[in-house]
C-alpha cells in the first residue's frame, strides 16, 4: 500500500517528519502538501510506522463509508501540523513560540491524552494510548506525544534546526556528536548549496 520512495524522513524525530510533509514550505509557487486526502496521510503513518497496514486497511474501509469524517480529520491533522510547525520553527530561532499557536497544541495534547494509559507488559509498565481502527485520529496521539517529549527536554531543544536551504523550511532534530547539521539532507538541499558555491567560485 505504501509507496516508500514518496517520503523522505529525515527530521530524527516523528513530529519533525510529521512537520516535514510540506515540500518547500516557504516557496509559495513550489509549495506542495502532501496530504491532499485522508488516504495520504494513512499511508504517510504507514511509512512512519505509526499505523500497521492492517491498521490502515480497517482506517480506510471506515474512511469509504464515512468520507465526511475522514476529511475532518484530515484538516485536524493538518492545523495541528501547522501550529507544530510554526512553534518548532521559533524555537530553531531562539523565539519564543506565540501564545496563542501554544494555547492550540495544549488543546491537542488535553483531547488525546485523555486516551494515555498505564500498560502492564512483563515485568514493567509503560504509557500508552488506547487504539482503537475505528478512530479516524488514531495515528495523531503518538505524533503529539512525540513532540511534547521534545519540547519538555530542555537540553535537547538546542538541537532543533531549520535547513539552511533557502525557501525548504524543512526541520528537523540535529542528532550529529557536534551539532553541526545545517541542511535536512546532504544529498538534496546540502548539495545544491555546494553548487551555489562552486558556481560564485568558478565566476
Amino acid at each position: 500500500m505504501s509507496n516508500t520512495n514518496l517520503y523522505m524522513m529525515v527530521g530524527e524525530r516523528l513530529c519533525m517528519d510529521f512537520i516535514n510533509t510540506v515540500s518547500w514550505r516557504e516557496n509559495a509557487e513550489k509549495r506542495r502538501d502532501w496530504f491532499t486526502s485522508y488516504a495520504k496521510l494513512v499511508d504517510w503513518c504507514i511509512h512512519a510506522e505509526v499505523l500497521t497496514e492492517q491498521q490502515a486497511k480497517a482506517l480506510l474501509l471506515k474512511a469509504e463509508e464515512e468520507p465526511s469524517e475522514a476529511c475532518d480529520v484530515l484538516k485536524q491533522a493538518i492545523e495541528m501540523r501547522e501550529v507544530m510547525y510554526r512553534i518548532f520553527k521559533s524555537i530553531s530561532k531562539k523565539t519564543s513560540p506565540h501564545p496563542q499557536d501554544l494555547e492550540r497544541f495544549n488543546e491537542s495534547v488535553s483531547h488525546f491524552y485523555q486516551t494515555l494509559q498505564v500498560i502492564h507488559e512483563k515485568n514493567h509498565y509503560t504509557l500508552k494510548f488506547k487504539h482503537t481502527e475505528k478512530n479516524f485520529e488514531t495515528m495523531l496521539p503518538p505524533i503529539v506525544q512525540s513532540a511534547v517529549n521534545l519540547l519538555v527536554s530542555k537540553n535537547d531543544l538546542e538541537r532543533v534546526k531549520q535547513c539552511e536551504g533557502g525557501p525548504c523550511g524543512w526541520l528537523f532534530f540535529d542528532s550529529s556528536r557536534n551539532r553541526s547539521r545545517r541542511w535536512c539532507s546532504m544529498a538534496d538541499c546540502g548539495n545544491r548549496a555546494k553548487a551555489r558555491r562552486f558556481y560564485k567560485k568558478e565566476k
